[in-house]
């Protein structure tokens, strides 16, 4: 009897933690080899959508969708098992008309959110979208507080200056690393990383040693920066972490097309699935302001650790 018993509560034990290990990426089978459009109709629409990421506790998704010339982030949460409606979110204040809030990157009790965006106080109603997109942007943090994501603020001048700052990711221990072309005895954009120090302060920045001679730049890294992610906006290439050195980048394989630029590149929150997006700029323009499609791609993160 107890035998049976104790069976039967093994079984239910079993059964509930593959329940609760399952996920669900908005009803979509799961690609493998072959990158798939994430969620079509759902994220990827007709619009220009970039940079999809998820919180740690895979409790809620994030991404940047171009409405009305802004880059607008874009949230759904899941609820009992279910994703909620998915709806923008308000980093600003109410009389900012034309915004820019992209690249989200989310610490990992998922109450602070990182991203890119451009200094309010350099829009008016006027602002073309081009115009808007040769603003030096810089990185801004918005806290979530009650279950709401609240209006976002710079982060204080050691990370966010008067120079170009971009693609910001957040570790596990709270540390960023991002790109910036602020002076240095190493001239152009280079990497920084930011130590984490608490109480929403970082210890001065620091460049981070490039992973080969070619300087390439880094736009993702693991949470716990075993592996980091560079591209050129023509290709992806991963490093990884021996010893404290970045080894030798190895091209992703991926079926790259001309005339798309490819960059934004995560993880899944479990690590199984490989995130990207790309765009495609009209072959006369340059920029933002030429860009026609944008979609974000998911494939299995075999492509990327199979190069190890």
């Amino acid at each position: 009897m107890y035998k049976i018993v104790s069976i039967i509560l093994i079984s239910g034990l079993l059964t509930s933690c593959s329940i609760k290990k399952s996920v669900s990426y908005f009803d979509q089978e799961p690609p493998i080899t072959i990158p798939k459009l994430f969620a079509p109709s759902i994220v990827n629409t007709e619009s220009i959508e970039l940079n999809i990421v998820f919180n740690h506790d895979y409790t809620e998704m994030f991404f940047s969708r171009i409405v009305n010339n802004s880059f607008v982030i874009h949230h759904s949460e899941r609820i009992d098992g279910e994703w909620s409606a998915i709806k923008p979110l308000k980093m600003y204040p109410d009389n900012v008309l034309f915004s820019v809030a992209c690249d989200p990157t989310i610490t990992k009790d998922g109450k602070t959110m990182y991203f890119l965006g451009v200094d309010p106080k350099h829009y008016n109603n006027d602002i073309t979208r081009q115009e808007l997109y040769a603003i030096p942007p810089d990185i801004y943090r918005s806290k979530k507080v009650n279950g709401k994501w609240q209006l976002a603020s710079k982060v204080d001048f050691s990370v966010s200056t008067e120079s170009y700052e971009t693609y910001p990711v957040v570790t596990a221990d709270g540390s960023l690393y991002f790109r910036s072309n602020r002076p240095s005895n190493k001239r152009g954009m280079n990497t920084y990383r930011a130590q984490y120090i608490g109480n929403g302060a970082f210890e001065t920045p620091k460049i981070v040693e490039p992973t080969s001679e070619k300087n390439e730049l880094i736009v993702y890294v693991s949470p716990n920066e075993a592996y980091a992610i560079t591209n050129d906006q023509s290709k992806f290439q991963i490093t990884f972490n021996e010893n404290g050195k970045w080894t030798k980048p190895k091209e992703i394989p991926l079926d790259y097309e001309k005339n798309w630029k490819y960059y934004c590149p995560y993880m899944s929150s479990g690590g199984k699935y490989f995130i990207y997006s790309r765009r495609y700029n009209h072959p006369e323009k340059k920029g933002w302001a030429g860009v026609e499609k944008g979609e974000v791609y998911w494939v299995s993160a075999e492509v990327l650790f199979d190069l190890k």
